[in-house]
């Protein structure tokens, strides 16, 4: 994994974690955050999908009655495998967001689904 400009030569400040991550307003915050490497280069295009990627794996954790220091080290391994699933693939082949998974060239499609008939576009406009 390359080094961005990401500072990690602190530790995770890890009181009120996920109070300091919900203030959070880009993916560089998290990254910076959590103290996580990262190389601009992958993050840039796939920012949006790393977030996601990380909240689905948060989203299988209940963080209730946890420490602060257990709950930073789960947020940070999450951003970490995030990361690293959009270092070896990419947003196409990921799809984490529903418009990609609805548009998957792997999915087949259900008839009357996506179609439309040669005819419906050659058809004129409808007059007013």
């Amino acid at each position: 994994m390359s080094e961005g400009s990401c500072d990690i030569g602190n530790a995770i400040v890890v009181a009120d974690i996920l109070a300091r991550l919900k203030k959070c307003s880009s993916a560089e915050d998290f990254f910076n955050e959590l103290k996580v490497k990262y190389d601009p280069k992958v993050l840039g295009p796939a920012r949006l999908h790393i977030l996601k990627r990380m909240g689905q794996y948060l989203a299988t954790e209940d963080f209730e009655d946890m420490p602060d220091r257990v709950i930073a080290a789960r947020c940070h391994s999450f951003l970490e495998r995030a990361y690293e699933d959009f270092v070896t693939s990419n947003p196409l082949k990921e799809r984490v967001f529903k418009v990609l998974k609805d548009h998957d060239p792997d999915r087949p499609v259900k008839p009357g689904e996506a179609f439309v008939s040669f005819d419906e576009i050659l058809a004129p406009l409808p007059k007013d």
